[in-house]
């Protein structure tokens, strides 16, 4: 079974920073895009981030200009550097990786992430 672990979350002050990390298979940082999301509890999964196999880049509006995701294939390592923290960015952060030629779809477990003021 495929897996991406993610790793480096946890609890920080309002205007804190974290760094995420998310591993996988070679096959996945080779040929995959891959993406950051979020899921807050009783609320529905959001996309916070995406990177292209070549390292283009989208951001959901709530984050742009704090956060910055980054890929390095050569490591089969996913991240994303969170600064400026917000209580509302407190979820669950997920790595995932999409439009793969097998036309699969790949999830990691998650990372908690908590805001306090």
């Amino acid at each position: 079974q495929v897996q991406l672990v993610e790793s480096g979350g946890g609890s920080v002050q309002a205007g804190g920073s974290l760094k995420l990390s998310c591993t996988g298979p070679t096959y996945i940082f080779t040929y995959c895009q891959m993406a950051w999301y979020l899921q807050a509890p009783g609320k529905e999964r959001e996309l916070v981030s995406t990177i292209t196999r070549n390292g283009a880049t989208t951001y959901t509006d709530s984050v742009k200009g704090r956060f910055t995701i980054s890929r390095d294939n050569a490591k089969n390592t996913l991240y994303l550097v969170m600064n400026s923290l917000k209580t509302e960015d407190t979820a669950v952060y997920l790595c995932a990786a999409d439009r793969c030629p097998n036309g699969s779809a790949y999830w990691g477990q998650g990372t908690q992430v908590t805001v306090s003021s």
